[in-house]
This record gives structure tokens, C-alpha cells and sequence, in this order.
């Protein structure tokens, strides 16, 4: 269980000094989780198969019209619509595999519901990405073949997670990076003919889909469900461990809300606003559940304050999972939520109802009230025990009568014996939870503790006597809440910042091919002045200059000089360049931002189940000779910029500056430095 891929050295790749980023864990290791995980792969294609077989026999009914065809194909449908229920009742069984999740210590706890990852296919992105560089970019696409490769290793290395922090800040780091990617290479206007398959992690249902919000909806989901497992995993019967199983859930909750409010159409089932609420409802049970733990931990004293805390916590963790069993029983959730969740969130709410009505009937029947104690403070305290007291009661007539807290505590325990019997039936009526033996355990020895002090205290006149006890008040010192996800934290280096920055360089925006500008600067007038920063725009153009005759144009970005990548240089680092040539030839290649209507393209590709996108090269090629017109005349030559003079000038040009990102552009590839440096997977399991 905690055999791990040990961390590999840095790897250098093509060039010293890179550092390649960690990889996942090893999705060969003998662990527990990973065999989990991998039955779980082998399910979704059992599905897949058996779905597209019912398929084609559908298919095959309707377009029959022999009789005898009609009643074989309907029997083989019979047959495949059995084999399909059992492999969904067989992958309910692994949802419900609760204990490869929990920690490896004897506890004696009830255990906690952990979310499985989804499964995904294999993705290449290198052809359509190489493409579009090429297409969109007219760049060399050969140049991005490491980083193309660095952005599919990175997800194939989120498909085996490490079970721990750093295996979360991975998921995120991918998820952060798709950011980049989808304002790179996916324009609004046109698919990409990359083509993203997720599993359903509750029915094994395949959906595919070519648009990223897929993958990163699927990626946010495990985020969430790595949470769920690093929570069951922590050791319960400490404080710290109960502190960090509460914080983990809070945070699944948070990541699981986040993807149903910003993805709010994804096709997977498992991700849809129903079902995401039902499951932020549950995370947060058992975070609730974890609190309630917590205070018990120190072990529970009969004393009378604390006794009525306790019984108020386990009847808030009663009433919570109430809620989630009603929620995990409405349509449309009813019909692919697992059936053991629902049956184990019922055996928890009248279980805590249980141990609530028990420990108020302990504070009844084991108090009473000495002389000098705080009678004001015992009486507020029983009053908000419940909503209302009994017929006939009053708080501190109960507390003063010992023959009234008596009945009342005994029927406290009435209470409690009905609501353990019941949680012990609802356990017994669903298989996977008959086989949990820890959840037998714990629920008999309760109910075994409820009866043996009702059986100390049991006349023969009880049932003439005693009255139905009222509900106690749910009321809890730390109320569980959601813990959005904190993604600032996780440090991300766009893999494609060759291209140039973001706000410029992108999906959305469409430029000429590079034109090459050859022209000098007469007696250290340029011709032309700066403004922007990363890349530079020309700006005030003299239509009589070198530069212009070459084919400048007013709002042309510089993207090289003299084969120098000037994309991310400032406006200051330009000029010195231009500065340092003075008379001799100046080599300068610039790009044309395109207007809307040529951006959009004249093709586009439609996507057949089953077959590959493919598309046409679109023609970079556009007019970029269009001469200044030397005949027109013009009123006033504008003065230009001199490298000699007027340095206030140079400041002046530059006021109106384009957007620009917060990175600068190394002179090397940069790799990403964090978190993958921090991904240490000694001590984790996939």
C-alpha cells in the first residue's frame, strides 16, 4: 500500500540546463488504489463495448421488417440490457470500495465515501497544434515540438495522480495551463479536430467531445475527487488528521461548486448541476461528520454541558445527511446516483439521531443538580436542548425531579434503540454495505450500548408511562462551509510563451505573414516612432521614409530585428537595437493585425462519429504591397525621432501602451518551476 515510483533525477532535454517536470506516479504500481483505478479503466470499455452493441441492435430493430429478425434482435437486446446493468452494478461496487481509500490504521470509525477519478483516452495534440502554429502563427512548427511534448506528458502525468498535495497542485498546474492553451489555439470560430474522451465516474458512460471546456471541466472534477481521497486517508483518530480530513472535504466541496457554476453544460452525467449539487451536499456531511469526530476524540465525561454539546453536534450530523439522503432521492439524481451512497447516507442519519437521543438521555438520567451549582445556566442549557419540552415539563422542574428526568431519559433511549435498529435494517437491505465490516462493527456495538443502559433502568410500566421524547435541536460550534479553490497559489508558466505575449499573440486575433522591412535610418531619423511595450507598434509613420517605401504600416508590430525575436522586448530594449545600427542596413520584420471579416475563414469541418477532422491549409497570403501613393500630397513633413536629441520625445511616443503580460521572455526555453519541482512522491500512492 505504499509502494510508490520513486522521483526521478531532473532530465535534461535537448539543451543543459532544463529541468523537466515531475511525473505522476507509477500507473503500473501493485497499489491498492491503482488496481482500484484500473478495474475501473477496464469497466468503462466493457461499457463502451456493450453500449455500442445495443446500439447497432436498436439500429438493427428499427430497420428490420422480417418478424423473425425483429424477435431475435429484441432478445439479443434483452441479454445486452442485462449485461450493461451488471457492469454499472459491478462499477457501483467500486465506487462503494471505501475501504482502499481510508488510512492504513486500525479505526474503529465509520468510513467515508471518496469520489474515483475519471477515466480518460489518450490525446495528441502535436498534429493539430503543429498546424495551427504554422497556419495561424506562420511560425516554424518544428520549433514547439518540446513544448507540444512537455503539455502531453503533463496530462498524461495527471492520469495517476500522487494521493497528497502535491498531486493536487499537478491537476491544477494541467488545468492552468489549458488556460494558455485555449487562448493559443482555440479560436471561437472553428474546431480544432482534437477530440477529448472522459469517462463517467459513476455509470462508465463515454462522452466525447472537441471542445476543451471537456477537459478542463473533467480535470476540475478529479481535482475534486483527489480531495475526497486525501481526506479519507488521513488518520482520524488524531486531531490533526481530523482537522486536515475536515479541511479536505470543505475543499472538494469548494472545487466541485466551482465546476457546476462555471460549467454549467457539461455532457458527462456525473458533472451535471443536479448531480454536483448532491455531491457538494455530501462532502460536506462528511466534513460536518469529521467535526462532530473531533469533539468526541478527547473522550466524552458525563458532565452535563459538554453532554448537551455533544448530543446537539451528532443531531446537526444527523439532520445533514437527512438533507443528503432526501437530495440523493430526487429525480433526476435518483436514477444514477450509486444505491449504496444513498442506503449509507440513510444508516448515518439515524445512526446520529441515535447516539443524539442517547447522550441526552445520559445527561438526564446520570445528572443532578448539587447545591451551589449554576441552576440559571443548566436551565438555559436544557430549554435549548429541544424546540419545545414535553407536555407538562418545564426545564428546571426536569432538572430538580429526579422521577421526571428518569421517564424522560428512558424515553430518550426508546428513541435511540428505534433509530439504531433502523440504521442496522438499512444496512443490512444493500450488499456492498453488509460487506463493510467496520460499518457493522460500530453500528451494532451503539446499538448493544443504547439497549444495555435502557435494560439498567427498564419497569414493567414503561410503556404505560413513558412518552414519545422530542427531537433534540441541531446546533453545531463550526459550521462546515465551502473552500473555493485557490489556484493564485499555483505558479504556471505558459509552455507557448515562444509565441509572444498573450494579450497580443492569440486564438482570437489573426496577422499578415512576417514581411520582411529593409531600410536605413537617414542621419538618425528613423522615420517612424515607438509605442507599446512587448511587442512595439509603429507609430506616426513618414510616408516618404526608407521604412515606409520597404512596406511599414502605421500599427505594424515589430516581431524581429535582424533575426532577433523582439516579441517580448520593451520599448526601450527596440530602440536601443535600432540605435546601435545608425547608417548601416536595418533588416526588420513586422506583422499586420487582419480586421474581423478577413480573420473569420472560409472553410470549416464537420465532425463524423468515428472519424478524424481534417483540415485544409488556409492561405496566409495577403496584398501587403500597397505603396504609398507619392503623388498625394502632403501638407507638413512631421519631424521624427533622432537617436541625438530629444529624449523626452522617445517617452512621449510610448504613453499610449498596448497590454502586456507580467512575464518577460527568457533567452531560453523556460520549463516550469513550480509546482512540479515540488512533487515528491515518496511517501504517495497513485
Amino acid at each position: 500500500m505504499t509502494d510508490a515510483l520513486l522521483p526521478a533525477a531532473p532530465q535534461p532535454l535537448e539543451k543543459e540546463g532544463h529541468c523537466y517536470f515531475r511525473k505522476g506516479c507509477n500507473p503500473l504500481a501493485q497499489t491498492g488504489r491503482s488496481k482500484l483505478q484500473n478495474q475501473r479503466a477496464a469497466l468503462n470499455q466493457k461499457i463502451l463495448k456493450a453500449m455500442r452493441m445495443r446500439t447497432g441492435a436498436e439500429n438493427l430493430l428499427k430497420a428490420a421488417t422480417n418478424q423473425k429478425v425483429r424477435e431475435q434482435v429484441r432478445l439479443e437486446l434483452s441479454f445486452l440490457n442485462s449485461d450493461l446493468q451488471m457492469l454499472k452494478e459491478e462499477l457501483e461496487g467500486l465506487n462503494i470500495s471505501v475501504g482502499v481509500y481510508q488510512n492504513t490504521e486500525e479505526a474503529f470509525t465509520i468510513p467515508l465515501i471518496p469520489l474515483g477519478l475519471k477515466e480518460t483516452k489518450d490525446v495528441d495534440f502535436s498534429v493539430a497544434l503543429k498546424d495551427f502554429i504554422l497556419e495561424h502563427y506562420s511560425e516554424d512548427s518544428y520549433l514547439y515540438e518540446n513544448e507540444i511534448a512537455d503539455l502531453m506528458d503533463l496530462r498524461q502525468a495527471c492520469r495517476t495522480p500522487s494521493r497528497n498535495e502535491a498531486g493536487v497542485e499537478l491537476l491544477m498546474s494541467y488545468f492552468l495551463q489549458l488556460g494558455f492553451v485555449e487562448s493559443r489555439f482555440f479560436p471561437p470560430t472553428r474546431q480544432m479536430g482534437i477530440l477529448f474522451t472522459w469517462y463517467d465516474s459513476l455509470t462508465g458512460v463515454p462522452v466525447s467531445q472537441q471542445n476543451l471546456l471537456l477537459e478542463k471541466a473533467s480535470i476540475l472534477f478529479n481535482i475534486g475527487a483527489l480531495y475526497t481521497q486525501i481526506g479519507t486517508r488521513c488518520n482520524r483518530q488524531t486531531e490533526a488528521g481530523l482537522e486536515s480530513t475536515v479541511d479536505s472535504f470543505q475543499r472538494a466541496a469548494g472545487v466541485l461548486n466551482y465546476l457546476k457554476e462555471t460549467f454549467t453544460h457539461t455532457p458527462s452525467y456525473d458533472m451535471s448541476p443536479a448531480m454536483l449539487s448532491v455531491l457538494v451536499k455530501m462532502m460536506l456531511a462528511q466534513a460536518q461528520e469529521s467535526t462532530f469526530e473531533k469533539v468526541c476524540l478527547p473522550g466524552l465525561q458525563n458532565e452535563f454541558f459538554l453532554l448537551v454539546k455533544v448530543a446537539q453536534e451528532a443531531a446537526k450530523v444527523g439532520e445533514v445527511y437527512r438533507q443528503l439522503h432526501a437530495a440523493m432521492n430526487q429525480e433526476p439524481v435518483k436514477e444514477n446516483i450509486p444505491y449504496s451512497w444513498a442506503s449509507l447516507a440513510c444508516v448515518k442519519a439515524h445512526h446520529y439521531e441515535a447516539l443524539a437521543h442517547y447522550f441526552t438521555a445520559t445527561l438526564l438520567i446520570d445528572h443532578q443538580l448539587k447545591p451551589g451549582e449554576d441552576e440559571d445556566h443548566q436551565e438555559k442549557c436544557l430549554s435549548q436542548l429541544y424546540s419545545h419540552m414535553p407536555e407538562g415539563l418545564t426545564p428546571l422542574g426536569t432538572l430538580k425531579n429526579v422521577h421526571q428526568r428518569q421517564l424522560l431519559g428512558k424515553s430518550h433511549l426508546c428513541r435511540a434503540v428505534t433509530h439504531h435498529e433502523e440504521s442496522m435494517r438499512e444496512a443490512s437491505l444493500c450488499k456492498k454495505l453488509r460487506n463493510i465490516e467496520v460499518l457493522q462493527e460500530v453500528l451494532s456495538a451503539a446499538r448493544q450500548r443504547s439497549q444495555l443502559k435502557y435494560s439498567q433502568l427498564r419497569e414493567d410500566d414503561d410503556l404505560l408511562n413513558l412518552t414519545d421524547a422530542p427531537d433534540i435541536v441541531s446546533k453545531t460550534e463550526r459550521e462546515v462551509e465551502i473552500i473555493l479553490p485557490q489556484f493564485s497559489k499555483v505558479t504556471v508558466t505558459d509552455f507557448f510563451q515562444k509565441l509572444g505575449p498573450l494579450s497580443v499573440f492569440s486564438a482570437n486575433k489573426r496577422w499578415t505573414a512576417p514581411r520582411s522591412i529593409h531600410f536605413t535610418a537617414e542621419e538618425g531619423d528613423l522615420g517612424f516612432t515607438l509605442r507599446g511595450n512587448s511587442p512595439v507598434q509603429v507609430h506616426f509613420l513618414d510616408p516618404y521614409c526608407s521604412a515606409a517605401e520597404a512596406g511599414t504600416k502605421e500599427g505594424d508590430y515589430i516581431v524581429a530585428i535582424q533575426d532577433v525575436d523582439c516579441k517580448w522586448l520593451t520599448l526601450s530594449e527596440v530602440m536601443k537595437m535600432l540605435k546601435s545600427f545608425g547608417q548601416n542596413d536595418i533588416e526588420m520584420k513586422v506583422v499586420s493585425l487582419l480586421d474581423a471579416t478577413s480573420s473569420m475563414h472560409s472553410k470549416c469541418a464537420t465532425y463524423s462519429v468515428g472519424m478524424q477532422k481534417t483540415y485544409s491549409m488556409i492561405c496566409l497570403g495577403v496584398d501587403v504591397d500597397d505603396k504609398t501613393d507619392k503623388t498625394k500630397k502632403v501638407s507638413k513633413k512631421l519631424s521624427f525621432l533622432s537617436w541625438g536629441t530629444n529624449k523626452n520625445r522617445q517617452k512621449s511616443a510610448s504613453t499610449l501602451c498596448l497590454p502586456s503580460v507580467g512575464v518577460a521572455m527568457p533567452p531560453v526555453k523556460k520549463k516550469l518551476s513550480s509546482p512540479f519541482s515540488l512533487l515528491n512522491t515518496d511517501s504517495s500512492l497513485y
